[in-house]
Parts: C-alpha cells; structure tokens; sequence
C-alpha cells in the first residue's frame, strides 16, 4: 500500500498542477482508478502538510481541492501574474460585496444599498466574469431578476462557503463605507 500511496500523491499532485483549477473530491476518485473517497481524503490532508512551509498550498474550495500560492508571497509575484480581464473597482467590489452578503438580491436592492447610484455595468461585468448569476426572480410586481454569488466567487476568492466570509463590518471598515 506504502508505494500505491506514493504514487496516487504524485497523481493527485500532477492533476492538480495541470488542471488550472479547483478538482473535485469525485474527479479525483476518478482519476486516481476510484480509490475509496475516504483514503483519497487522507492523502489530500498529508498533502496539505507537505506543502505548509513551501510557496505553494494545497486548499479546499468550493468546488474540490487546487494548488494556490502563499499568501504571504504576493509580493514577490506580482511580476509575474498575466493581468485579468477587468480592472477590480471599488464600485465593482462594493457591488459584489453586497451581492454576497445580502443575496438573492435584486438590481434595485443593490443599486439602494450603493446610495442609489447605477449598478448595471457592474452588474454586466460581474455576470460576465462568472462571480455573481440570476438566481431567480422576485415575487413582487415586475418580477425582477434575483441575483447571487456562484461557486467560481467562492474559488476565486479562496472560500469554503459563504459562511467563510469575514464579518460586514470588517469589510465596511477596509472599504471605508458606514451605512
């Protein structure tokens, strides 16, 4: 069993690796000839140790397991990360952050809670980046739209669940809002 388990760490390593991102619990049973979920498990925590003191993590996310660098390295990174398709604005911030706490919430909602002003262009790009969706409608006249995070929010942002987010008032004070 000793180099069974060698070997299903360098696959589970590898997959992660080259995936790009968050694998599944499922994808990798799968992937490691469906190896029983609860031995699999035991190998992704010895994982997680062996990285704790290297530049690279292992973290569980939503959506399953990825590699992600230190935190504490961003510093040293910043040179050599590709720039995203959109630039993050405090408006872009401050709707997804309402979307996140407050949903399913609706555009008016969102707009109210921003002191009134237009949402809809950070709206647009949010959906269009994949961090928020229409999760339903209201039942109110008009039926507006119900928007929500999705689970690519959470992966993006290094979170388990929504419940992994830190307290609204912490977040108010690093955005500098307070209503």
């Amino acid at each position: 069993m000793f180099h069974e388990k060698k070997f299903y760490k360098k696959v589970i390593e590898a997959v992660l690796f080259v995936a790009g991102r968050s694998v599944s619990l499922k994808e990798l049973c799968q992937v490691c000839d469906n190896l029983p979920k609860d031995d699999l498990r035991s190998l992704l925590e010895e994982l997680k140790k062996d990285y704790q003191e290297r530049g690279v993590r292992l973290v569980e996310v939503a959506e399953g397991y990825r590699l992600e660098t230190a935190p504490e390295l961003a510093d040293y990174l910043k040179a050599f990360l590709k720039p995203k398709g959109f630039k993050w604005t405090k408006a872009l911030l401050e709707t997804l952050a309402i979307i996140a706490y407050f949903q399913p919430i609706t555009r008016a909602e969102i707009s109210a809670k921003r002191g009134g002003v237009d949402v809809g262009a950070s709206i647009r790009t949010l959906l269009e980046n994949n961090f928020i969706r229409v999760v339903g409608r209201k039942d109110v006249p008009g039926r507006p739209l119900l928007y929500g995070t999705t689970p690519f929010f959470l992966e993006y942002f290094g979170l388990k669940s929504l419940k992994d987010l830190p307290p609204i008032e912490e977040l108010k004070s690093l955005i500098g809002r307070e209503d």
